[in-house]
Formats: C-alpha cells, sequence, structure tokens
C-alpha cells in the first residue's frame, strides 16, 4: 500500500480495535487470545513425552523453547507492549515476512508513527499476527518443525461428531441423483447446512470442544428466520447460467474453508451434491497453509478427515471418502493453500498483494467465503454502518460472483435493512457475537 493508498484508507470506517474497550476486539485481546496462548502452552508441555518418543531427547528440549518463547509473547499482549517485526527463518519465507514487516509499517503510519501495540493496533492484524507468532516459535524448533498445537482439537471435533456426519451422509445419497432441472432446492439445502456448520467454531470458544451433537437436517427450517441476510436463491441460477452460456465450458465453484470438523464435511457434502446433480463440474477448495484460528483447515486436515472417512467401519461413510479421494485424483477436486490466506491484509488488498491469487479466483463462477474470519476480511474488520451495502463495504473486491456464508461471531455486520440491527440489540446486546445469527450476502460484480 502506497502513501496515497494509505490516506485513502483513512476516509474508510476505522478498523476494530482493543483500544476500544467496550468492543469484542477489547475482551479478545484482553481474554480470549491469552487462553488460547495458554491452551497452546499447555498442550506443548503435555506433548513432552509423545514428543521424545518420536523424536528423541531433543525435542523435549524444543517443547520447552517453544513454552518459552510463547509465555513471552502472551506477557507481551497482556502488557500491551509494541509488535515486533518478524524474521525470515528461511529462504522460503522471506516473501511472506516482507508482506508482514510492510503491513506492520503501514499500522504504525495509521497510527502517526507510534509503535504499534497489542491494544492500539488493529484487531485483525494483531489476532493473525498473534498465530503467526505461534507458528514462527514452532518452526524455530529441531524437530517439531511440523507440529499443528491445534490439531488434536480439530481431529476430535470431527469424531465427536459422527451422529450428525452419519445423518448428514445418508441424506447426501438420498439426493444423490438429484438432476440439474429440479436440484435447486436441494442445492440450497445443502447450503444452509454448509453455513450453519459454520457455528463449530474451535477460536471463538478458545479451544473448548465445540463439536455438531445434533441433526443438522431437522432443524434447517426454523433456522432460516436466523439468517438476517439471504441471498441463498440467487446462487444456483448464477451456476446455472454459466453452464448456458458455454455448454462446453467447465462449471467451476470454489470454497473458501473455514473450520475443520464437522464443518468442513458439511462443506465437501455441499461439493460432492453440486458435482453429481451436475451443476458443476470442477470444484477448487482452498485451506490455511499454517495451522491458524485453532480450528481453520489445512493441508493434512483436509487429507485427515477424507482418510478417516475411507477407513471407517460404516459402509457409506468409507463409501465416501474413498469417492473423494477420486475425486482429488482425477482434479473433479481441486486444493490449494495459498499463503495470502494466512497474512493480515483483508481482501480489498489482495489485487495488489497476490495478483495470482487474484486472478485465479477470477476464472471461477462463483466463490463461496465460509465463516466469520473471512467475512471480517471480505469488510475489512471496520465498523461499518449495519446498514451500508454489502457489495460497497467490499471496497473493490469483486473477482468473480461470489457469497459469504457466515454465522456472526464477530461484532461487525454490513447489509441489514433498516431497524433490524436496533431491534436484535433491544432482545440480546451480544447477539453479534454468538453465532445464533447469520447472513448469506451475495455480490455478482465481477473485475471491477
Amino acid at each position: 500500500m502506497n502513501i496515497a493508498e494509505m490516506m485513502a484508507d483513512t476516509t474508510l470506517p476505522e478498523r476494530l480495535s482493543a483500544k476500544f474497550t467496550d468492543t469484542f476486539a477489547y475482551q479478545t485481546v484482553k481474554d480470549r487470545l491469552p487462553i488460547i496462548l495458554t491452551k497452546v502452552i499447555n498442550t506443548l508441555y503435555t506433548f513432552r513425552k509423545q514428543a521424545a518418543q518420536k523424536h528423541g531427547e531433543e525435542a523435549v528440549q524444543d517443547c520447552k523453547t517453544i513454552v518459552s518463547r510463547l509465555s513471552k509473547l502472551k506477557n507481551e499482549m497482556q502488557t500491551d507492549k509494541p509488535v515486533l517485526p518478524l524474521t525470515p527463518l528461511t529462504d522460503i519465507e522471506e516473501h511472506d515476512v516482507v508482506i508482514w514487516n510492510g503491513y506492520l509499517e503501514e499500522e504504525v503510519f495509521r497510527n502517526k508513527g507510534e509503535p504499534a501495540s497489542f491494544f492500539q493496533s488493529a484487531w485483525l492484524y494483531v489476532e493473525c499476527y498473534m498465530y503467526r507468532k505461534i507458528m514462527e516459535a514452532i518452526h524455530l524448533s529441531t524437530a517439531l518443525q511440523s507440529f499443528d498445537p491445534f490439531g488434536e482439537q480439530k481431529r476430535n471435533a470431527l469424531l465427536q461428531s459422527l451422529q450428525a456426519v452419519t445423518l448428514l451422509s445418508n441424506y447426501l445419497e438420498e439426493h444423490a441423483h438429484d438432476k440439474p432441472d429440479n436440484a435447486q432446492q436441494a442445492f440450497d439445502q445443502f447450503v444452509q447446512i454448509s453455513l450453519w456448520g459454520n457455528k463449530c467454531d474451535l477460536s471463538i470458544s478458545a479451544g473448548v470442544e465445540n463439536s455438531q451433537k445434533i441433526d443438522p437436517i431437522g432443524p434447517l427450517q426454523n433456522l432460516q428466520s436466523h439468517i438476517l441476510v439471504n441471498d441463498m436463491h440467487k446462487l444456483f441460477p448464477i451456476l446455472r447460467e454459466a453452464r448456458a452460456k458455454d455448454p462446453a465450458k467447465k462449471v467451476r465453484l470454489d470454497i473458501i474453508l473455514d473450520n475443520a470438523g464437522f464443518e468442513l464435511f458439511t462443506d465437501l457434502c455441499l461439493a460432492e451434491f453440486a458435482i453429481r446433480a451436475g451443476i458443476v463440474d470442477v470444484v477448487h477448495m482452498h485451506y490455511k497453509a499454517m495451522p491458524w484460528f485453532v480450528s481453520d483447515v489445512t493441508y493434512q486436515d483436509f487429507m485427515w478427515t477424507i482418510d478417516t472417512l475411507q477407513n471407517h467401519r460404516d459402509n457409506l461413510l468409507s463409501s465416501l471418502g474413498k469417492s473423494w479421494h477420486r475425486r482429488l485424483s482425477s482434479k473433479q477436486w481441486d486444493i490449494s493453500g495459498h499463503k495470502f490466506w494466512t497474512t493480515p491484509h483483508d481482501y480489498s488488498e489482495m489485487k495488489q498483494v497476490s495478483p495470482d491469487l487474484y486472478e485465479e479466483l477470477s476464472r471461477s463462477d462463483l466463490v463461496l467465503f465460509k465463516g466469520d474470519l473471512n467475512y471480517r476480511k471480505l469488510i475489512g474488520d471496520r465498523s461499518w454502518e449495519h446498514t451500508i451495502p454489502y457489495a460497497e463495504a467490499l471496497c473493490g473486491f469483486h473477482p468473480a460472483p461470489q457469497c459469504a456464508l457466515r454465522t456472526s461471531k464477530a461484532d461487525l455486520i454490513v447489509g441489514l435493512p433498516e431497524g433490524l440491527s436496533e431491534e436484535l440489540t433491544s432482545k440480546d446486546k451480544d447477539w453479534m457475537v454468538t453465532g445464533e445469527y447469520a447472513v448469506v450476502q451475495y455480490c455478482g460484480m465481477r473485475n471491477l
């Protein structure tokens, strides 16, 4: 971002920050992030015996060193110390570090030259920085560089949701032979199931068990009243029109994934139905390049999920796992983890920071952005008026027709009808952060 762009940035609503003490951002930096760091520290401390068995005694020292680094980070956060620049660990990481340190310079500029500290900086930046520092501490180790401190929690989130997984698998089979001409109702159902799968979020619960215990299909009708903006009906026609416009072209759906566990399974079922019903030809799914926001999907999480299903004793789950392996092999499903997804930049900056990713998304017929973090990055994590149009809040991010599927877990939202925010606040002042309400917000503008 150049000086002119940074000056223009000041004409937009201010970014959410912990410097405002009556906000969810403040509660997050003050309480929730230190709790997450403490849980990672405890995980490393508990893991040390297992680490010694796997990697030898040097891994025990690794655990102690990582704990020391994370304890220092926790203290710096809680005492509002300045955020420190990152140092590249390898030549491969150098570009990533340039992006991070460049963002820190911008944050200092926005802070009128004052050091960017944890409580004074943009909340989105601080939260992303914490996860990046966790991975830096682990990557500096000798034997534990590939260790995912959130891995066990994510695996348990799926294993503890197997009853719901089985119910959804059967529902998928019931609609296995739906054809494009009459598939919209079922497609919308799978979109809504994917939407509410987003309620299972370990970063919001600070790592406390958060799995799907109930039937994911039965409550859908009643939950529709909790979708405050619902553009779901616009999605199927966009894909149908793409097919009609060029029958020889492969219709492409992109899903920007959010959480592992049950939510990922709902996303995979949506992708499977869309292909089986002939609505799309290929599905591109985008995961995180490193462990991120506790429960976000990494490559390892994605493959573990499919492997676990393939080896399950339930025939239907096993059949699904095998089918999904074949989809990956045939490239009907394509998965990738661009590093832009794990930077502090919002998506209006993608075209400048990672033009290759922006260009890749522009090839899609529809992009679905899953979850709260994607939503925050879509609208810049700014204190927008709640009635501002969604397309306006995107600040020019229009690579392709796109839709946000988000259950609300942060105190920002756009595109609401006049008076709705006030009505909800009168009933529950915390309605924006509980995950009880959702939006399905579509923008069809492209490459503006």
